[in-house]
């Protein structure tokens, strides 16, 4: 049996996500100030319910790290300047497709963390670089393509590009997935859903205009849950 394959259910991913993009985009154009307002306030309950439910995966005895997770996360953030590095990021790749949309990174990173953190983009990858089963990966496509359609029409062309990212970490954990399913334990991936949660209800925050978080800068977290987490594992393995 192969232990590795080729990430073909990312690519139906991906090719999901642009689908749904474009049409997102198409539909842009046609929605006066009024609707456009009430699609975002939809977007933003619809996303703030997406992710208070995936916070809530937090393991148990693991509160204390998701926590510490979020506040070193947003204390590296802020010191290596990640929002002003991603901003630059997003900037010369706009100059690079020679768009002009304001909320270009804004799209592309909020659409990174909806179609990238969470247990069915882990879990999907894995099973498909494994045992070559994409059922998982495949439902989540239609799921990211649908919501895609929304967001392109709220956030502009940056959510077709986070098709990238996706290439990159789903793709990867892919064509890693024997080494992936050994570190990521059941533990680790409810922590880094959790921990992507709580970013994606800042979003929520942002599109229902209650208040601005630095979401850029939070993104830290996500490397430190995951590190966390395993550091955790480990050191209660060895006190058993």
């Amino acid at each position: 049996m192969k232990t590795a394959h080729l990430p073909i259910g990312t690519f139906i991913n991906m090719a999901a996500v642009t689908a749904g993009s474009l049409l997102g985009l198409w539909l842009q154009q046609l929605f006066p100030p009024n609707v456009e307002t009430i699609i975002f306030q939809a977007i933003g309950l619809g996303t703030m319910v997406l992710g208070i439910k995936m916070a809530l995966k937090v393991p148990e005895g693991h509160l204390l790290v998701f926590i510490f997770s979020l506040i070193l996360g947003g204390i590296i953030g802020e010191l290596l300047h990640v929002a002003a590095a991603l901003e630059q990021f997003g900037e010369s790749l706009k100059a690079l497709v020679q768009v002009s949309d304001s909320r270009f990174t804004e799209g592309l990173i909020t659409a990174f963390l909806l179609y990238c953190i969470g247990s069915m983009t882990i879990v999907g990858a894995i099973d498909e670089g494994l045992r070559g089963q994409r059922e998982l990966l495949l439902i989540k496509s239609t799921l990211d393509g649908i919501s895609s359609i929304a967001f392109a029409a709220t956030y502009g062309i940056g959510v077709l590009f986070s098709i990238v990212p996706m290439l990159i970490l789903q793709g990867g954990i892919t064509l890693l997935a024997r080494q992936m399913q050994r570190f990521f334990t059941n533990i680790i991936i409810d922590q880094l859903s959790a921990v992507g949660g709580a970013l994606i209800i800042a979003i929520s925050i942002r599109l229902l205009k209650l208040g601005e978080v630095s979401i850029e800068n939070l993104l830290p977290a996500l490397v430190l849950a995951v590190v966390m987490s395993w550091g955790l594992e480990r050191y209660r393995q060895k006190k058993m």
